[in-house]
Order: structure tokens, then C-alpha cells, then sequence
């Protein structure tokens, strides 16, 4: 079973508590903090209440439990992926190091995620912790370095909604699961909390949602919470990409690339239909064919908007399951009397949009995506209601949990641990800017890889390759420069224009040093990466018809 899944071990231990259970006792004593990583996919910020934002502004009380972790502990506002896609990000977060060190750098086609090399959860486990991982994984390859692993496996990986598949330690696939998948792991979870460890040790639990991931099939019991209202729209809703280098490109539009898949379409005769039929029917839209529409009369703005309120509503029920079980974890840890000294962080794989520039997915390095949610709780240790808008990346998760833990930092990751930052700690000498890598293409959604930096004013994007129009031509000028300050929208490219000709140059001098300390490819290996899903020169038309 060595194609797996992918789920990224991101939880710590040993951790220098001073009177730990009671703020007032005068006993003090070193206990190592157990840890809880929840993770989702694909839930965007704009999706949590405590971001704020329309949605939140729409449905205040949209992720009440969610928002308890931020108002217990610490939210974090500015908190990036390293390449925004599922396997990737959860390999980053893994290994505290980027896709071009850790090897795992596309979904499917860059191969599996290595196993063998060090990770969080097994410098945790040579400290002294019992670990598991639950839920999703998608790394393609069994867990290694937890005590315990169940982990979603069929449908390459992504796991189902329903009829979930999972691998157990590595051997057994389980495949009698009565729940959806959200419930399904809730259940897992609790199951080793309550019988599964050993509860003499600290432990770190990776626990892992497939939701709010495509194809968005809610919980039964939050099925219908949108039925009878109208989600608003964004302001970008109805962006042009004028004077941006691939927007315009994607296929990852709302009016052209959801399929009837995706908004729960199916067609009249599907008994009759063989399973290749019944595929080709949900997959139309995959590749910007014509729009699809259920009607001859829904067409242009009219269909777009009806696809958006699907969409939503659907994404928005999965997310309310998401919270809903994260409620009953935070509940049980409250009865079982292990919340006074457990971590429990909040975060997904990366952003996602929600109909911001159009579109849904992920990948580009617009915020909408590049953000990730990041939200930590950890009784006295974490000041309530407090506030980070120090810049983050995914690969920092790994060595905060072991600092977190008392565990050595290893010099190879790269990351830095914030703990100091969670704490409260002033942080003179952290970084200004953070990196970006993106490469999958032109599959799933014909985004053009491109790397870049963004630091708290400014975003410098490179598009340095597309093999649809030339093989191994590095792409010198496609590149968009944005000021996050006066156009937190990005719908401003301001590369090349008159008078940012210094802060082009500086922010590129600053991009040439962040590839440098953090070692990043040669032009050419960077475009053998993106070559490496066919192998070959690209045909143009294979991949639109």
C-alpha cells in the first residue's frame, strides 16, 4: 500500500510549565504539554468568523469553535503556505523545510512524499511522545513516526466524504465506516483518546478533516444550513486580470470550471450509464470547456452567480462541520481534564477562494490562498484574545512544536520557531518577508508556476515558465508587483509602471537572498520540476480537448 495519503505530523511536546496546573500553586514542577494539530483542507480564512471579512460580517457565529481556540489563545493574521496545494504544504509542515528540500512539491506527479527523512512527530516520539495521526494524509506513502496512524486512502489519497477508505498503522484498510468523514474522524479521535494511548505519556495527535475540501458534500445535519439564504458576493467577484501574466488562464474560474460534479448534478439515465460515461458527465468543465449550465435560458452573469450561491452553500455546511467536531474535542479535553495542559492549534493546508478574482481553489499567490489560518491555544502560556501579525510561514509549524517541547531544533530546518511570538515575547530580530514556490501545472487548474516574496507592504511575483509556448524558455519578464498597503485586492499590477522602479529592484534583491539562504533550485531544475508530470514536451491540445 505504498500509495498513500498525505497529512502532515505538526505536533509537539516538552514543554517548561511553572506551577502548570494552577496559575496560584506554589509547587512548581516541568511537565511536557500534550499537543493536538487540527487540520483542515482548504479552509480559507475568509471562512473563519474570527478573521472577520464579508463572510463573518454575514454569519458572525459561522465557526464558534474555531473562534473559542482564538479567544482562549492567540490568532494569527499573517500566516503563509510555501506552495499552495494539499501534499506540498502538509510535507512543508512535516519536515519544517520547502518543497524543493523535503522533494514533495506536486500532488501526484513530483512523487511520493519520502517517509524515511526526519520529521516532527519522530524527534517528538525520541522525546518521550505517544503519536498519532488521524484523518487525512495524502502524502502517498505510509505514515512513519506515529505510534498510532488511521489515515484516508482511496480516491487517490483525498479520502471521500462518505464511504470513507482508511489504512490503519500502515496495514489494515478499514472500510466499514458508518459517517461521513468528518464524524468518521471525530470518532477515530476520540477512540484513541480515550483507549487507544497510553496515558502515563504526553501525547501529539494529529487531527485531520478531508472537508472543506472539493467536492464539498456537507454533513447530513448541515446540509441545509445555507438552503434559504443569499451568500455575498466579493468585490473581486467580477475581476477583469487586466495587466495581470496568467489569471486570465486559469481553470479555476466559477462561471467556466465547476462541474456537475460539484454542484451535485446528476443525470437522469445514470443507471444506464457505464462508470466512464457517468465521469465524463461529472467532469465536464474540468478542462474551460464552454460554460455548462442546467438550463438554455441560465447563461452569463445570471449562471455564474447561480454556480457561486451552490458552491458556497456547500463549502460553508462542510465548514460547519469542521467546527461542530472541533466542539467536541474541546469539549472532551474540558471533561476529561487534559485542556489545562494540552496545545491545541487550528489551521488548514492552505487558503482557498470563495469567489474572490472569480474563482475557487487554490495554488496562486494572491492572498486569498497564499493565507493560511493559524490559531493556537495554551492555558496559561497564551494570553487570551491576543493578536500576531507577525509574517509566518508552514514550515515555522515544526520547529515551534519542539521548542514548545523542549526539543533540540535540528540546524537543517528551515523554519523558525515563534514561540516567543505566541507567548508574548518581543521578537526584535524576525523576519520581514516570506517565500513562495509554486509548480504544479498544467494540471489540475492550468496555473503557471511562479515563485515570489511578500513582505508587509509589498508582493513580487515571477511567472518564470510555460511550457505550453516554449520548452525550457525561462520567462524574464513575467512578473506582477502589488501594494498590499493601497490595494489589499491585488487588482493593481504595478510592475513596470513609472516611479516603482527602486522597490522593484529591492524587493528583487530581497527575492534573490531568500532563495539563496533557503537554497532553492537552478532555473533549469525549477523547470524540470514542472516538466516532470508528462516527462515530455507539452501538446497543447491534450490538455484542452
Amino acid at each position: 500500500m505504498k500509495r498513500l495519503l498525505i497529512f502532515f505530523p505538526f505536533m509537539i511536546g516538552l514543554l517548561s510549565l511553572g506551577s502548570c496546573s494552577k496559575m496560584n500553586s506554589s509547587q512548581e514542577e516541568t511537565q511536557q504539554p500534550n499537543i493536538i494539530f487540527i487540520m483542515s483542507d482548504d479552509h480559507a480564512t475568509n471562512a473563519i468568523s474570527a478573521y472577520g471579512g464579508r463572510l463573518a460580517q454575514q454569519f458572525p457565529d459561522l465557526t464558534p469553535n474555531i473562534d473559542r481556540i482564538a479567544n482562549e489563545g492567540m490568532i494569527m493574521q499573517n500566516t503563509f503556505c510555501t506552495n499552495a496545494i494539499c501534499g506540498p504544504s502538509r510535507a512543508a509542515i512535516l519536515t519544517g523545510k520547502f518543497s524543493h528540500v523535503n522533494g514533495f512539491f506536486k500532488n501526484e506527479s513530483g512523487g511520493d512524499f519520502d517517509g524515511s527523512q526526519q520529521t516532527f512527530p519522530k524527534l517528538l516520539q525520541k522525546a518521550g511522545y505517544q503519536t498519532a495521526v488521524i484523518g487525512k494524509w495524502h502524502l502517498g506513502t505510509v505514515p512513519t513516526g506515529f505510534d498510532y496512524s488511521k489515515v484516508m486512502i482511496n480516491h487517490g489519497g483525498q479520502g471521500t466524504y462518505f464511504n470513507t477508505v482508511f489504512l490503519e498503522n500502515g496495514q489494515d484498510t478499514v472500510t466499514e465506516n458508518r459517517f461521513h468523514s468528518s464524524r468518521q474522524v471525530w470518532e477515530d479521535a476520540k477512540k484513541w483518546l480515550t483507549k487507544g494511548r497510553d496515558q502515563k505519556k504526553p501525547f501529539m495527535l494529529m487531527y485531520q478533516f478531508k472537508a472543506p475540501h472539493r467536492p464539498w458534500d456537507p454533513d447530513p445535519q448541515f446540509q441545509h444550513t445555507f438552503d434559504n439564504v443569499e451568500i455575498v458576493e466579493p468585490e473581486t467577484f467580477n475581476d477583469t486580470y487586466e495587466g495581470k501574466v496568467a489569471a486570465g488562464n486559469t481553470w479555476q474560474t466559477i462561471e467556466r470550471n465547476l462541474n456537475r460534479r460539484d454542484l451535485k448534478v446528476d443525470p437522469e439515465n445514470i443507471d444506464a450509464m457505464t462508470k466512464k460515461e457517468v465521469n465524463a458527465w461529472y467532469k465536464y468543465g474540468n478542462n474551460n470547456e464552454e460554460p455548462w449550465s442546467p438550463s438554455d435560458t441560465l447563461k452569463g452573469q445570471d449562471l455564474k452567480k447561480w454556480k457561486y450561491q451552490k458552491y458556497m452553500k456547500e463549502y460553508l455546511g462542510c465548514v460547519k462541520g469542521v467546527d461542530h467536531y472541533i466542539g467536541e474535542l474541546l469539549n472532551y479535553l474540558d471533561e476529561s481534564g487534559l485542556a489545562e495542559n494540552t496545545i491545541v492549534i487550528y489551521t488548514s493546508d492552505q487558503g482557498f477562494y470563495l469567489g474572490e478574482h472569480g474563482w475557487f481553489d487554490k495554488r496562486m499567490m494572491y492572498e486569498e490562498s497564499f493565507k493560511m489560518p493559524f490559531l493556537i491555544r495554551y492555558p496559561n502560556h497564551i494570553k487570551p484574545k491576543t493578536v500576531s501579525n507577525k509574517l509566518a510561514m508552514n514550515v515555522d509549524f515544526a520547529p515551534t512544536l519542539l521548542d514548545f517541547a523542549g526539543v533540540e531544533i535540528p540546524k537543517d530546518i528551515q523554519g523558525k520557531s515563534f514561540k516567543n511570538i505566541v507567548e508574548g515575547e518581543e521578537m526584535d530580530q524576525w523576519r520581514d518577508a516570506v517565500y513562495y514556490h509554486y509548480y504544479e501545472f498544467p494540471w489540475w487548474h492550468h496555473v503557471l508556476p511562479h515563485y515570489g516574496i511578500r513582505t508587509e507592504k509589498y508582493k513580487l511575483i515571477h511567472f518564470y515558465y510555460n511550457p505550453e509556448v516554449a520548452i525550457n524558455e525561462w520567462r524574464e519578464n513575467d512578473w506582477e508587483l502589488f501594494d498590499l498597503e493601497n490595494d489589499p485586492n491585488e487588482l493593481n499590477n504595478l510592475y513596470g509602471k513609472a516611479g516603482y522602479e527602486e522597490i522593484t529592484a529591492e524587493l528583487k534583491e530581497r527575492l534573490l537572498a531568500a532563495q539563496s539562504e533557503y537554497q532553492e533550485d537552478s532555473q533549469e531544475d525549477m523547470m524540470k520540476k514542472t516538466d516532470v508530470r508528462i516527462g515530455r514536451v507539452y501538446e497543447h491540445n491534450k490538455y484542452t480537448k
